[in-house]
């Protein structure tokens, strides 16, 4: 699934920020640092495989040419409650494992389809005196997006797409969160090694909004910051709507003091 033509990041006004700003990269953090406890340590039940599922297993088992020769007979030996209770048992410690090797050692960077939303404000944009970063998403960075997969119940996964395409389950599993959190919109990446700083071009960052209450010298120093380095990225100055509960954005124009002095709009 290809994602919308623009993606958002919001951003508290920290020095890593900042620095990350300056630098034009973003940072694939551990999941570990989720305020979800269940984002990425989602425990799904695993269902039981058929009689034709359990056959077609040991059947291409078998055919393994390095199969162990213990293997091969209860393989060939084993009734269907036996071979269910073999099978189940390998998915649910492959499956545990895959997410612990997650939680421990893969990067993980979160976008948003949205930028006026109250909650993400508060949560992510340092509650309204952050700022969030617009990106076009032709930018090598988000070929590999996916979209966060919100759910009511926590799923259930067969035997055999655990066994046999462990890849893209646990790529699927990562990507789920409860319907609780899908006001967020999320796409996400997927590092495989956490704390990884991602570089991009300048022509990725589209646009910049202000937090309604980010306070002017932190406003000034992320135009400082993108006059040096992005003469073309929009600049935003957001308030709160008087009639919605709703952040409301209007373009400016920043010039800082030593242009305005150049150009004679203050003395």
């Amino acid at each position: 699934m290809k994602p919308p033509r623009v993606l958002y990041k919001y951003e508290s006004l920290a020095t890593q920020s900042l620095a990350n700003l300056k630098s034009q990269i973003v940072y694939f953090g551990s999941p570990l640092q989720f305020n979800d406890p269940y984002d990425c340590a989602i425990n799904p039940s695993i269902e039981s495989p058929s009689d034709e599922e359990l056959d077609a297993m040991r059947n291409s088992y078998l055919k393994k040419p390095d199969l162990p020769s213990s293997a091969r007979i209860e393989f060939e030996t084993y009734d269907y409650p036996q071979l269910r209770e073999i099978f189940v048992r390998s998915a649910r410690n492959a499956l545990n494992n895959g997410v612990q090797d997650f939680l421990k050692t893969k990067g993980v960077v979160c976008f948003t389809e949205r930028n006026d939303d109250l909650l993400m404000w508060s949560h992510y944009g340092g509650k309204y005196k952050g700022f969030c970063l617009e990106f076009n998403t032709s930018a090598e960075l988000f070929q590999k997006v996916k979209p966060v997969r919100y759910v009511r119940t926590i799923p259930s996964i067969s035997v055999t797409s655990i066994l046999n395409d462990h890849g893209s389950v646990f790529s699927d599993l990562f990507c789920t969160k409860s319907d609780a959190w899908s006001y967020e919109k999320e796409w996400r990446a997927i590092h495989k090694v956490a704390g990884t700083e991602f570089g991009y071009p300048s022509d990725a960052l589209a646009g910049v909004y202000f937090g309604p209450d980010i306070d002017r010298q932190s406003l000034e120093i992320v135009c400082l910051i993108l006059a040096g380095q992005n003469e073309n990225v929009r600049l935003w100055r957001g308030s709160r709507s008087t009639s919605e509960f709703k952040v409301l954005f209007e373009e400016f124009t920043y010039t800082s003091h030593l242009d305005a002095k150049r150009k004679g709009i203050i003395k």
